[in-house]
Order: C-alpha cells, then structure tokens, then sequence
C-alpha cells in the first residue's frame, strides 16, 4: 500500500477510468423531506450504483490500476459485504479471478451476490478471528493483489467520484451546498467524497455519520488521533462496524472533515422505513445513517442545503421487514 495522500487529481483521473462503468447515480430532491427539515435536502443515492453501492467505484479503480503482469494471480479481499461485490464485479469486468474474506453473518444477500459475480468466498468470525491473517495467508499461497476496503489511495480516489458527482449535479440544480453527510466506517468514502467536495466547493463542511456503537471517527476527530470501539460493540449497520478509522483515510478526514455524528439502530431503522415508504428506495442499515442524521435532528437543516449519500441497498428482506414493522 502507498503512503501516499491521495488528491483532486487523483479523483479526477479516477472519474476517467469509471466512465462507461460506473452509474452516474442521480441527485434527488423531495417536497416532503424539504418542508419537513425547513431546508433543501439533496440525495445522492448510490442504493443504484452498480452492485448496489458506492464500493464499486474504488473497486473497479484500484483493480484496473494492477499491472498487466500481474492480474493474472487474481485479487483478494475482506469485507462484509459491499466491497466484496464491488471487487466481486471489477475482478469479473476485467477478466480476473477473486476470492472474498467474508465474515460467517455478513447479510445472506451480499453473500450470494459476491458468489454471483464468480468470487470465490472464504469465512471467518467477525469477533474471533483476524481476517487480516486469513487474508495474508492467502495471500502468500496465491500471489494475488489485496484489495483493501478503503485504507488504499487508489480506493479512496475511486470512492471520490461519488462527491464529484454529487457537487457538479448540486450546481446544476442551482444549489449552494451547506453540509454533506456521508456514511462512514473505514472512512473510504467519507475521504473521497470530502477531498471532492473541498477541491470544488471549499466553504461546504463535510460531516461523517457512524453508528453510535461504532463512532470511532467521530471520537477520533475529536481527540485528533485515531481510537478504536469496544470489541463488545454491537449494531445493525454491518456495512461500518470497522474496529478503528484508516491510517490512511484519517490522515485525509481529520484535515478535511468538520466533525462526526452518530445515530442509534432505532434511527436508522426509521430512516430505513422514511426511504422506503416515502421515497421509494430501499436502502440497508448501514446506507441509511445519513438519511437518520438529517430526520433526527442531528444537524441543522432549517435555511441550508444538505447533501446526503445513501451508500448502499443491500440488505436482506427479513431486515427491512423488521424496520418497516417497528416503523408503520
């Protein structure tokens, strides 16, 4: 992995590569939600990206970066779930083979999805064992790249793509971002999107919003070093229980982020259920904390313009139904 920082430069070159390829998501705009929060709320939903989530973006990015010696030996990656069907799907698009550290509770959809896509996948216990060392022993058995899930600046660049989007769709509805709120576990997207955003509209503030359980960046951004969660920690938004911020995207967040907030499962279940009854999108636990923020009050709305991403819509139908009958 590169040391490296990456820059606006690098988003860009990153938008290049995914043209073609990736979904260039919407950004939405609705009556309700506005008259509701006293403001403009702008949605960035990449529930329709390409597998169902903004990860496809770096995935595809940091695959297609691999030199042509060396794709061959396949890639290799550890996730929960979305950016395993990310690099799952870039590793299919490129003609690569893949295998996938998954967690033995990872939501039975993302699972069958990554299978799906030809990826071969390996499980291990989230809260027992090391799934770096699973994915290091496999790796010297197959000589194959590691795709990390966000600490890789090729990755972070890729996921930048999503706040390019979202500031050049803001512009041509007329719109003066406020605030951006962006999901946030290893802190991937929250970097990109914020080193987009700053790069072409400096005076909007970016904010990550985690899991209450799960608020290491937030606590970490306070503090002004990185921290980790209890390993006791539990919460529904599987898709952002990393046990502590990036090195790498923390360099980036803390310089570029104004702070963080946090949500409880209760919220993000009525987020859940607000986004599919109201706006007609299905979105999982961990693609709706920014959604839960903004319907929560977590920030003020009231006068400004807030730009939200729902990160991903992969979630399994028992899930949603238990979050539509908590939420009638």
């Amino acid at each position: 992995m590169s040391d490296e920082l990456p820059g606006f430069a690098d988003v860009e070159a990153a938008a290049a590569r995914l043209a073609g390829k990736a979904i260039v998501t919407p950004l939405l705009e609705h009556p309700e939600l506005n008259e509701r929060l006293g403001g403009r709320l702008l949605i960035k939903p990449e529930t329709l990206q390409r597998t169902g989530s903004f990860k496809f973006r770096g995935a595809y990015n940091r695959i297609a970066s691999i030199p042509g010696e060396q794709r061959g030996r396949g890639v290799l990656a550890y996730s929960s779930g979305n950016h395993a069907q990310g690099v799952a799907a870039a590793a299919l698009l490129l003609g690569l083979p893949a295998t996938i550290v998954m967690p033995a509770d990872a939501p039975a959809v993302k699972v069958a999805n990554t299978r799906a896509y030809g990826a071969t996948v390996v499980f291990y216990d989230r809260y027992g064992d090391d799934r770096e060392a699973i994915a290091a022993e496999l790796l010297e058995k197959t000589g194959a790249t590691l795709v990390r899930p966000y600490d890789d600046p090729l990755i972070v660049a890729g996921q930048g793509t999503c706040g390019l989007e979202l500031v050049r769709q803001a512009r041509g509805l007329e719109a003066t971002l406020d605030a951006v709120l962006v999901c946030c576990g290893g802190g991937g997207l929250t970097a990109g999107t914020a080193l987009s955003v700053k790069a072409l509209s400096p005076e909007t503030e970016v904010y990550s919003v985690e899991p209450e359980s799960f608020d290491d960046t937030a606590r970490s951004l306070a503090g002004g070093a990185r921290v980790g969660n209890r390993p006791e920690a539990r919460s529904i938004c599987d898709a952002l229980l990393s046990p502590t911020p990036g090195v790498l995207t923390f360099a980036l967040n803390r310089r570029l982020v104004s702070g963080g907030l946090s949500v409880s499962d209760a919220e993000v279940e009525r987020a859940m259920a607000f986004a599919f009854n109201r706006l007609k999108l299905v979105v999982e636990p961990g693609g709706a904390v920014a959604l839960a923020a903004v319907l929560s009050g977590k920030i003020a709305t009231a006068g400004r313009t807030t730009a939200i991403v729902l990160s991903g819509g992969n979630v399994d139908p028992a899930t949603l139904q238990g979050a539509l009958d908590r939420n009638p």
